[in-house]
């Protein structure tokens, strides 16, 4: 079979498409022919070396597909069912093995495609504004890079939770899919400045929460837009690493709140697995919640869809396509 492997960690020419086996699933797993990949940040993390791994690295962490075979013990899923997953690292390939407790059954109504672009960006949506910051109605949030594949997911699932949302964006396009997905005040941040314009548009009361993805480019910025005792959620670093700070900032700017969570403890064990997928799935078979495929990529080109996401030349999702 065809993966995506890594052996020296740099830049998207690392990408490297090679001929392995296919897997056998042991005990507790199943085997996955992969039909669509998601393509994150994430990836990009493991790819560089940010996020540490032994090489060869296989890289992806979403997929959807068909069960060909499961291992001893194995009671959620069975050969034949369509199937998504994610937090399992290795769904750059034709086939991957995965602990059968993290797979999803797809409703029937929807398409792999859709699921495999909803599967990380969708949960993790789920779990930022439903138990990181759980939203409630007239609370204000200000989701930064909001065209991206997890922003527009965010923004639907905030106005869902009956949030006021701010939204910043790069570009007149994605300052129209913004508001398409609900944002309420959208900032262009290539033309203003969103920290005095948040004030502004608050009447200097500032926001309950910011979800942010982009990093040091946002962080210091996104701290004052807060209001006393406000929630700062760093849940990625698009534009670099934040620096070490001084706790003590948060005291002088009103006692604020910090967190930097990931998926992986959000989805511990399959009770709240079910719960976040089922909800995410079950809004987008009912049509509340609109995901947005950008382009989908043969696998082999794996690199130029790693480049197009670093641009920030994406607005949604990006899919690998054995």
């Amino acid at each position: 079979m065809k993966a995506i492997l890594v052996n020296s960690c740099g830049g998207p020419e690392k990408l490297e498409l090679a001929e392995v086996p296919v897997p056998a699933p042991g005990p507790g797993q199943a085997l996955v022919r992969i039909e669509a990949s998601g393509v994150n940040f994430i990836d990009i993390y493991f790819r560089t070396g940010l996020y540490k791994a032994d090489p060869p690295i296989a890289l992806g962490m979403e997929a959807a597909g068909i069960v060909e075979a499961v291992g001893p013990g194995v009671t959620e899923a069975e050969p034949g069912d369509r199937v998504a997953y994610t937090m399992c690292r290795g769904s750059y390939a034709d086939y991957a093995v995965v602990p059968a407790w993290q797979l999803v059954k797809i409703p029937g109504s929807l398409d792999t495609r859709t699921v495999a672009a909803a599967m990380l960006q969708g949960m993790t949506a789920h779990y930022l504004t439903h138990s990181t910051f759980p939203l409630a109605p007239g609370q204000a949030a200000l989701v930064h890079a909001a065209a991206g594949g997890v922003g527009l997911l965010l923004v639907q699932m905030a106005k869902l939770r009956g949030a006021r949302v701010f939204a910043t964006v790069s570009t007149e396009a994605k300052a129209a899919l913004a508001r398409q997905a609900g944002a309420d005040e959208v900032i262009l941040y290539s033309r203003q400045d969103f920290e005095p314009e948040v004030k502004r548009l608050t009447d200097g009361r500032g926001l309950d929460v910011v979800y942010d993805s982009v990093g040091v480019a946002t962080f210091d910025r996104s701290l004052n837009c807060l209001r006393p005792r406000g929630m700062m959620v760093s849940y990625g670093q698009s534009s670099g690493a934040v620096p070490p700070f001084d706790p003590l900032i948060l005291n002088h700017k009103g006692s604020l709140f910090l967190t930097r969570p990931s998926l992986g403890h959000y989805c511990a064990n399959r009770e709240e697995l079910l719960w976040r997928a089922g909800d995410l799935l079950g809004w987008i078979a009912a049509g509340q919640l609109q995901v947005r495929i950008h382009q989908a990529f043969p696998l082999a080109d794996a690199a130029q869809a790693h480049r197009d996401l670093e641009g920030r030349l994406t607005s949604g999702k990006l899919l690998l396509i054995p």
